[in-house]
């Protein structure tokens, strides 16, 4: 079912008119429990606000924002990749929002956008990711699953959106 999904790179000029639409697959990921930095409920013009900031940060140069999209160009996830790191570490980049509709679950989306996630850090140069993600949960599971190295856990390290402490396990990848 993954084939009719395609990966791309959004550049500086196309991230601000993407925002309404990266907004809609935050809330909806918000809504169905996910912890990615975000109260439920959250309301979209927040959602629009943070998505703002990052298209500034891609027209800056900061992030590389990657989306997965179905053949008619609908928007079925998303991963960011943060380059804008101290000068001792311009080998490095964090891995970060990796994001997916729940109506599109359980089809390969998040492998693939992981996948592509990498490969734009290698043409990018970066040779170690870093990521963090709720323990125990699915994301945890895929990550293990595509060769990243588990680091450890920081307990109650954040919130779930109903509020319910949550613990954060910690990834890298040498690619």
């Amino acid at each position: 079912m993954s084939e009719d999904v395609r990966i791309r790179r959004i550049g500086a000029k196309e991230a601000p008119s993407r925002v309404e639409a990266l907004a809609d697959l935050l809330v909806d990921c918000v809504e169905g429990g996910a912890s990615v930095s975000f109260m439920w409920p959250l309301p979209r013009e927040k959602a629009m606000a943070f998505w703002r900031t990052v298209a500034e940060g891609v027209t800056r140069g900061e992030r590389a924002l990657l989306v997965a999209e179905d053949g008619a160009g609908h928007l079925l996830g998303t991963v960011q990749l943060i380059l804008s790191l101290p000068e001792n570490q311009p080998h490095r980049a964090d891995v970060a929002k990796m994001l997916v509709h729940r109506q599109a679950r359980r089809r390969g989306v998040a492998a693939r956008l992981m996948a592509a996630v990498e490969d734009e850090a290698r043409r990018e140069g970066r040779t170690v990711l870093v990521l963090d993600t709720v323990t125990g949960g699915d994301a945890e599971r895929l990550y293990a699953r595509a060769g990243w190295q588990r680091v450890g856990e920081v307990p109650h390290y954040a919130l779930m959106p109903d509020g319910t402490p949550c613990s954060t396990t910690y990834f890298y990848k040498h690619l």
